[in-house]
């Protein structure tokens, strides 16, 4: 067993391998989304969305409580853990109009969004070009095989070739690539959910703050 093991490691072919797919991934994705991809490794491990959005929810009732007690100006002065929820809570505190507050929370939720997708894109382009790179390496091998019939030493090694592409193929593409695609789609949306709760959440709270000076506005001009 371990002597199929130890053949089915070939540093040569797989180092090809991965120099191929992450030639492919650069040209269809940039080398932006791709930098992306491999710093979102960590957040992939390491987030807790779950954990985040029960943060959230215990700071936005912080922030009710300061809204209503000293008004929204003072709703920066809750202290959060995620720097999104400390931008939004200062945002909120700063902003003279509530659409003013509206459209930045629609374009920081869209760009991260984005992001998002950008690293997820990549990992699934890698996912893609790893069996049509791994099929290629298999013709060569085969190529390889029928122009060496007459000499059986060089069979062994382009038919280990032709097999060992295609199992680099399939094992790069779902036992690496797909998985780490599909936790970064998880991720992205339940992270995203919360944000999207949080703002409508703080947009709630301006309209409610910001309703008795508009009525005050509508009795004096009357």
């Amino acid at each position: 067993m371990l002597a199929i093991a130890d053949r089915m490691f070939d540093p040569l072919t797989l180092l090809a391998m991965v120099g191929g797919i992450g030639l492919v991934a650069l040209c269809q994705n940039g080398p932006g989304a791709l930098v992306r991809a491999f710093a979102a490794l960590g957040p992939a491990v390491m987030a807790r969305p779950d954990k985040d959005r029960d943060a959230a929810r215990a700071a936005m009732l912080k922030i009710d409580q300061v809204a209503q007690l000293r008004g929204l100006s003072c709703t920066d002065r809750i202290r959060t853990a995620h720097p999104f929820l400390t931008q939004a809570a200062r945002k909120l505190a700063n902003s003279d109009r509530i659409d003013q507050f509206e459209l930045w929370a629609g374009q920081t939720l869209a760009d991260r969004a984005q992001r998002h997708a950008a690293a997820r894109n990549a990992w699934l382009s890698i996912a893609d070009a790893a069996p049509a790179l791994g099929m290629a390496g298999t013709i060569i091998g085969l190529i390889g095989m029928f122009a060496a019939m007459d000499d059986p030493a060089a069979l062994g090694p382009a038919m280990a070739l032709a097999l060992l592409t295609t199992f680099y193929g399939v094992v790069i593409a779902n036992v690496v690539a797909a998985p780490i695609a599909q936790r970064l789609s998880d991720l992205s949306d339940r992270e995203l959910a919360w944000q999207r709760e949080v703002a409508e959440r703080m947009l709630a709270i301006a309209r409610r703050e910001n309703a008795p000076l508009r009525r005050a506005s509508i009795r004096e001009v009357a």
